[in-house]
């Protein structure tokens, strides 16, 4: 379905295409990608992209095709349409792949209905922050032409998936893409857009396919990546005694004797210093299968030795079952105990720190206190011994003022007697002034006559 944009026909695997070989008249970038389940079959190929030097101007010769590259793998289906938004309704085809070397991101390819619709995705998303909480960028550009070098198979693919009918699996109506818009996830499945936007999984609703895988492990101490093993019953992760030896460390502080070797998948026992798992998974299908035992006599070329009769292995099997579940079970539970013992100390150890770190912050917040409380009353001490002073002062202030008011009445006293008395000395000499001036004018009246 997605083959029908390329415009050039597929090229060998093992002929390395030149820049020159997809058009001679632009100039183009080269990108491998891939997509498909890994553990099934891979498509491998090439895209030749647009440079984006100049983001600002329109590429020419461009087509209705581009790829957003570099897309989180946090990001779902769902999300990356919600993303799109309108733009959803002008898209024809959308498929998921990956670009070699970007092992956290994936890219989409987008066939639009016309070119302006193209250019205005372009316009509207290059350059734009995927969210406002992330520093993700979105990073648009246009696709020349995209080739496909052939695909791998690593499994053998069962007779109901080889071949797909064009249909939508979660609304089983036909792809068609006069309807809407068509999504190819990451391992080759195809939905309608409306449909797989309400998938809020970042899984594939086919296949359970996961397009964010899960991170390596790796030494809780070294950080190493290599000869790793897990403690089944606690899950620390160390390396082995031929790196750093963190994982026997780990059986040595705990007693947790039982680890999973990653690579291989099989379980070491470090008391019996043997392997103790009888089944492991296959690398090819990922079933589990018997791990392979040699017999004792093999190297003398037994023939006729028991362990080549199938009935006398079964019949010894099946005499044994009884005795090797009794036996797990007892180790199941002796490892349990010593594990809830294990966690009893630490949950203990955790509670007495507690009670420690609580007795200390209560007697910090007891002694901030009483310095807070010791504090105030010191400076209340300080405002009484104020205020005493101030007082004292004032009632002095208060006697000296009082024996000036009353100086100042005895002087007022004082001076309002002598007036007193000047008034009536004068109010005298008036009396007497009146009585000479009468006596005058009578004289001068007598004469006159």
């Amino acid at each position: 379905m997605w083959s029908s944009t390329s415009s050039t026909a597929a090229i060998p695997s093992d002929e390395e295409p030149s820049e020159s070989s997809s058009s001679s008249s632009f100039s183009s970038s080269l990108f491998n990608f891939s997509s498909g389940n890994p553990r099934i079959e891979e498509t491998r190929g090439l895209m030749h992209l647009f440079p984006d030097d100049t983001p600002s101007t329109l590429p020419v010769g461009r087509k209705p095709l581009v790829c957003v590259v570099g897309v989180p793998n946090h990001m779902t289906y769902a999300d990356f349409c919600q993303f799109c938004g309108s733009f959803i309704q002008h898209m024809l085809e959308m498929r998921i792949v990956r670009m070699d070397g970007m092992e956290d991101q994936y890219s989409v390819l987008v066939r639009f209905d016309d070119q302006d619709s193209t250019d205005s995705f372009y316009k509207h998303y290059n350059g734009r922050r995927f969210s406002s909480l992330e520093v993700e960028v979105c990073r648009v550009l246009f696709t020349l032409d995209v080739q496909y070098t052939g695909s791998i198979e690593h499994a053998q693919p069962s007779n109901a998936t080889s071949t797909e009918l064009p249909t939508c699996p979660v609304c089983l109506e036909r792809l068609d893409q006069d309807t809407g818009g068509i999504l190819t996830t990451i391992c080759n499945h195809s939905f309608h857009c409306s449909c797989i936007s309400k998938w809020a999984d970042s899984s594939c609703p086919v296949c359970r396919y996961c397009q964010q895988q899960a991170e390596k492990s790796i030494c809780f101490v070294c950080q190493t990546t290599e000869n790793l093993w897990i403690c089944v019953i606690c899950g620390y992760v160390g390396c082995g005694r031929y790196k750093g030896g963190h994982a026997i460390i780990h059986w040595k502080e705990t007693q947790h004797c039982y680890s999973l070797e990653v690579e291989t998948k099989r379980v070491w026992d470090y008391v019996g210093d043997n392997y103790v798992h009888r089944l492991i998974q296959s690398k090819t299908d990922g079933k589990l299968i018997e791990l392979n035992t040699q017999c004792a006599h093999a190297d003398n070329g037994c023939g006729s030795c028991s362990c080549e009769d199938n009935a006398m292995n079964e019949a010894i099997l099946n005499s044994k079952v009884e005795a090797i579940v009794n036996e797990y079970n007892e180790l199941l539970a002796t490892q349990l105990e010593n594990q809830k013992l294990y966690f009893e100390s630490l949950l203990q150890e955790v509670k007495e720190e507690s009670e420690r770190k609580i007795s200390k912050a209560v007697q910090k917040a007891i002694s901030l206190k009483q310095q807070k409380i010791q504090s105030k009353i010191d400076r209340c001490k300080k405002e009484k011994k104020f205020l005493d002073d101030l007082n004292e002062n004032l009632v002095k202030n208060e006697d000296i003022w009082k024996t000036k008011i009353l100086a100042i009445e005895e002087r007022e006293k004082k001076t309002t007697r002598l007036m007193d008395d000047r008034v009536a000395d004068l109010e005298m000499q008036v009396k007497d002034s009146d009585f000479l001036i009468f006596f005058f004018l009578g004289n001068y009246n007598v004469h006159s006559v």
